[in-house]
């Protein structure tokens, strides 16, 4: 058989950890055998990004602009344990939070449903769909240990000469602070991309913050969302029977609780953090998540929404074979190449992204299950655990014989 052709590279960034092991394997037995593939590739291993002093992230931020599409490994992000561990000459920042700087993008993250997999919230029946805000928050925040009674203050001076400050705290003893900020570009796109993202898949959106406390800060988001719904969206949602509303999250969260789901829930970047990881273990697994960051010049970045499964891999290194569930990784993949294929029309290659997608989700329909779905399975329903080789193996079976149909073989 013919590979696929591509006309255009994606970017290509590796990660850490077990994720990288499953990055490896699955490009080498489930890609490569099928697709001529086209990467331009970026290693952002965490030893990889030290020695470059984490050029590299921003290099290969800079090629998705480039290049409009790219898929991502799981990366560390570094603490003080991480950099002892690695021996790091500095505890260099989030990657994914540096990706998001450069591309000013919003990342939509949404469950993979298996039909035996009950969610742990009994009331859900659809997915639900978050969107994260992907710039600012505590991901650009600036922080001070302090050990000594003072006072902290918030200065801003503009170019214009404005000169503002503000007390933030007179402290009588040890303290620590922290500054975050948010642009109005920023979260401007942030919100007509939450608005659009809600018209072209056809669901509801809600937004939540907490703008009785934060008056300013939140209630700049608010402001946003409000003005672009009356201003632009409301005539078009009214049209096609769709709603959005504002509501302090608090009470969202008691709400997405009694929903039934099928909707979209915008965030800030660290509210969406947190939830999108509940809405995916509600649904099964965070192995189970795709997410997809999209930046207002039409870029995508595609990658799992879970971290490096880090006890998989010390397991790993044990010379143990891991249960580990590479289901969010190969859609992170098939996600980047069908949009590849459709930016460069090339249907085989979007065909594909499907039939590789359709060869993992009927493995598990089978009951060819890794240990995180296994202990989730209604009971009564037959399932065999799998390490993660024998659940690639069995994927790669199932999608050659949808690449080899029985006439061709």
């Amino acid at each position: 058989m013919e590979k696929i052709k591509m006309t255009t590279p994606l970017v290509e960034m590796d990660g850490d950890e077990m994720t990288r092991i499953l990055w490896r394997t699955i490009k080498e037995d489930l890609i490569l055998p099928y697709v001529d593939l086209k990467t331009e590739y970026y290693d952002l291993g965490l030893p990889h990004r030290d020695e470059t002093r984490d050029q590299v992230t921003v290099d290969a931020a800079n090629a998705t602009e480039r290049l409009g599409v790219a898929v991502k490994c799981a990366t560390i992000t570094a603490n003080r344990q991480r950099q002892e561990e690695y021996h790091l000459s500095e505890i260099w920042p989030s990657p994914n939070g540096t990706i998001r700087a450069v591309l000013d993008g919003t990342a939509f993250r949404a469950p993979i449903l298996l039909p035996f997999l009950r969610p742990a919230v009994p009331g859900w029946e659809k997915p639900i769909t978050v969107a994260r805000h992907a710039y600012g928050d505590m991901y650009k925040a600036v922080e001070l240990v302090t050990n000594e009674p003072g006072i902290a203050k918030l200065n801003f001076k503009g170019q214009s000469g404005k000169d503002e400050t503000l007390v933030i705290a007179k402290t009588k003893g040890n303290a620590v602070f922290q500054g975050q900020h948010n642009t109005e570009t920023s979260i401007r796109a942030f919100v007509h991309s939450c608005f659009q993202y809600a018209l072209d898949t056809k669901q509801d959106l809600w937004f939540s913050a907490k703008d009785t406390i934060s008056k300013e800060y939140d209630g700049e988001f608010r402001r946003a969302f409000d003005e672009a719904f009356a201003n632009t969206y409301q005539a078009k949602f009214d049209e096609m029977n769709l709603h959005y509303f504002y509501t302090l999250i608090d009470d969202a969260v008691s709400r997405v609780m009694r929903s039934k789901g099928g909707f979209i829930w915008a965030l800030k970047n660290y509210d969406g953090d947190v939830m999108s990881d509940m809405v995916a273990a509600a649904f099964g697994s965070l192995a189970m998540m795709t997410s997809v960051l999209v930046s207002p010049d039409g870029s995508m970045e595609f990658e799992a929404s879970h971290g490096t499964v880090t006890r998989h891999f010390y397991r790993y290194r044990a010379g143990e074979k891991p249960s580990t569930n590479s289901t969010a990784t190969i859609f992170a993949w098939t996600g980047a190449l069908r949009r590849r294929g459709q930016l460069d029309g090339l249907p085989d290659l979007i065909s594909f992204a499907g039939k590789l997608e359709n060869a993992c989700l009927e493995t598990m329909k089978d009951g060819l299950l890794t240990g995180d779905l296994g202990v989730l399975v209604d009971e009564g329903h037959r399932c065999q655990i799998l390490n993660f080789e024998e659940s690639l193996e069995a994927i790669a079976k199932r999608l050659a014989t949808k690449m080899h149909p029985i006439s061709e073989r």
